[in-house]
């Protein structure tokens, strides 16, 4: 047995509306809602704290090369999920705040690899590690396995919606 949102407890799977959605789904779907318009909402705080000029969905160009290093254009925008115009006007604010640069790609001397300037690095790691205290600080009475549980659950339901 769990509780939905409104504090009402159920427990048969197959438990459906008068509309036939299950209550799971609804569940669901209100409780992704929520997170994602919060997540949203961090989001711009987190760039903001990064630069304030930085646009909120430049920043999750900025984690991902963190993450993995130089990027070509190409490969952001589509991890990112926009077109090239949008990509490159973003790149391009992010290189005039000098937070990215463009350096030739070792692989291919046609194309180029954005990276994160040193000043770009050390502002995403500021606002990263604040970030992670956070969550340490939201979630500290949560169980540790829990966390671990939470985190794969994402990882599996991201998974399964990038396909």
């Amino acid at each position: 047995m769990h509780e939905d949102g409104s504090g009402g407890a159920h427990g048969a799977a197959d438990e459906t509306t008068p509309s036939g959605a299950d209550q799971e789904f609804l569940a669901l779907e209100r409780e992704l809602t929520v997170l994602l318009r919060r997540a949203r909402a961090n989001q711009g705080e987190m760039a903001r704290e990064v630069h304030p000029d930085l646009e909120s969905s430049a920043y999750g160009l900025l984690i991902r090369l963190d993450e993995l290093g130089g990027q070509r254009a190409t490969e952001l925008a589509g991890y990112i999920g926009v077109g090239k115009a949008t990509m490159s006007r973003q790149l391009r604010a992010l290189e005039n705040l000098g937070l990215i640069a463009r350096e030739p790609d070792p692989a291919d001397g046609r194309a180029w690899l954005v990276t994160l300037t040193d000043e770009g690095r050390r502002r995403v790691g500021t606002v990263r590690e604040a970030r992670r205290a956070r969550y340490v600080r939201q979630l500290a009475h949560w169980d540790r396995r829990e966390v671990a549980e939470l985190a794969r659950l994402l990882h599996e339901l991201n998974g399964v919606m990038a396909k």
